[in-house]
């Protein structure tokens, strides 16, 4: 009975682990988009080779303002530690080149070379080579695969990002953990796990299927999205109208009658203003008018005095203040 039990449970051990890495044979294409709009294409491929992985990866985005492509080689041992990079970049007519790779000779403490070239000048930086480092340039899917891969190897902890900016540098990539949402991929629904990885203070939104495959990554900060073609991330549900006790608008009043139907106005001293907040106070609230004089003979009929207007005449309408 016991070897019935432990035999599934090292076979799913066995499964998980082998889908964690079989993730790394993989060839995928994405649309990079920024703000639901299209501007360019992105893919990676990821090959087996006798002692690691081989990959390439491409990137392309044509917009006003972003002329970028990128290409790059990357060598990766058994285990996803880098073994070598080469890159070739353009950002807006401006070529770049960085290679990549650990000294041969490094004591006490491993150490990566870094060489970049971009705008005719050259920097050779050495940087501490870590163990679970991804080189993470700009929009590259096939980094964020590595990420993912490295996440679930270390448990989402101590990795870290190798910047291919100016000089170069090595920082840490913060992992959360958020719910898992739904999706579709070449119409099938799958489960969507969900992570945000902050580097040097910015957060990137990483989308994965059941095989930890790269579903699609959002930068916030800059509204670029990359989303694997095939795939749609279900959005979440969109909040309701709210209930009515919630509505700032007043309660309901009785609709004032219009104005040939009104009674007269009060005098403009006692008239309340009228606002949606404070409506009119109804008619049989209204202040009592102050006593109207007897109107003179017809040949001498001046107008009422202000603020003590009479009933108007049948064919008139009277004006509504404020």
């Amino acid at each position: 009975m016991r070897n019935l039990t432990i035999f599934p449970l090292a076979a799913l051990l066995a499964a998980l682990i082998a889908s964690a890495t079989a993730a790394r044979s993989q060839t995928a294409s994405f649309i990079v988009s920024q703000h639901g709009t299209a501007v360019g294409t992105a893919s990676f491929n990821f090959a087996t080779s006798p002692d690691g992985y081989d990959s390439t990866a491409l990137v392309i985005i044509n917009m006003k303002g972003l002329d970028y492509s990128l290409s790059k080689t990357e060598s990766l041992s058994s285990s996803n530690h880098l073994r070598q990079v080469q890159l070739s970049a353009a950002v807006n007519g401006s070529a770049v080149n960085v290679t990549a790779a650990p000294e041969a000779k490094s004591a006490p403490a491993p150490v990566l070379l870094l060489d970049i070239s971009a705008n005719g000048h050259t920097a050779t930086t050495r940087l501490p080579l870590r163990s679970a480092a991804v080189f993470l340039p700009d929009f590259d899917p096939g980094a964020l695969q590595t990420l993912l891969v490295l996440a679930v190897a270390r448990n989402n902890r101590d990795l870290w990002a190798i910047i291919p900016k100016k000089d170069g540098s090595i920082v840490p990539i913060q992992l959360a953990t958020y719910a898992d949402e739904q999706g579709a991929l070449d119409g099938k629904p799958v489960v969507v796990h969900h992570l945000v990885a902050t580097v040097a203070g910015k957060e990137t939104d990483l989308f994965s299927g059941p095989e930890n495959q790269l579903l699609q990554a959002e930068y916030p900060q800059l509204g670029f999205a990359l989303i694997r073609k095939g795939f749609v991330l279900t959005p979440p549900a969109k909040p309701g109208v709210p209930p009515a006790n919630l509505n700032p608008a007043p309660p309901a009043k009785p609709i004032p009658a219009p104005p040939a139907q009104q009674p007269p106005a009060p005098p403009v001293q006692q008239n309340p203003a009228f606002s949606p907040v404070q409506p009119p106070p109804p008619p049989d609230q209204n202040p009592v008018p102050p006593p109207v004089q007897p109107p003179p003979p017809p040949d001498q009929n001046p107008p009422p005095p202000a603020g003590l207007n009479p009933t108007p005449p049948a064919n008139k309408s009277p004006q509504l203040h404020g």
